[in-house]
This record gives C-alpha cells, structure tokens and sequence, in this order.
C-alpha cells in the first residue's frame, strides 16, 4: 500500500507531491519536523489531498504525474472542487 499526497504549504501556499509507504500522518510528522531544507523554509503544511495506491510502482508513477505540467493542471481541476 501506498499514498500519492499533496501538501500545501501554510507559510506560502506553494505545494508539495510526494508518495510514501508510511501512514500520511507519519509522513507529515516528518516534513514538520523540518526534516530537509525545503520544509524546513515552507512548513507548516497542511494536507490538501491524497490517492492510495496499492501498488508502489503505480504510485510513484502518479506522484511523477501529478509533478509535470498536465498534473499539476489536473490537481488544480481537482482541488476546486
């Protein structure tokens, strides 16, 4: 099982995709804590939204996805909702 999430940055509002094997809570603990320098410059964040995927090559594929030009396009169509 894997997640595709999407933060968004309280400070800033720049947003952040990423996937993880860990539960979404954990891995948000970890980029609060300030873990690596770009969270460390926009935290804290908030979770905006997430897939769960059960297959992990399928979910880094999507969070590579969700990171080009036409995904990022898609998440704004479906984060207005």
């Amino acid at each position: 099982m894997a997640y595709v999430y999407v933060l968004k940055s309280i400070r800033n509002n720049k947003r952040y995709v990423g996937f993880t094997t860990k539960t979404i809570e954990e891995r948000m603990r970890q980029h609060c804590s300030g873990s690596t320098q770009w969270t460390r410059q926009n935290a804290p964040f908030e979770i905006i939204y997430y897939e769960e995927i059960e297959d992990i090559k399928a979910a880094r594929k999507r969070e590579r996805y969700f990171k080009t030009g036409q995904g990022r396009r898609l998440l704004d169509n479906i984060l207005k909702k």
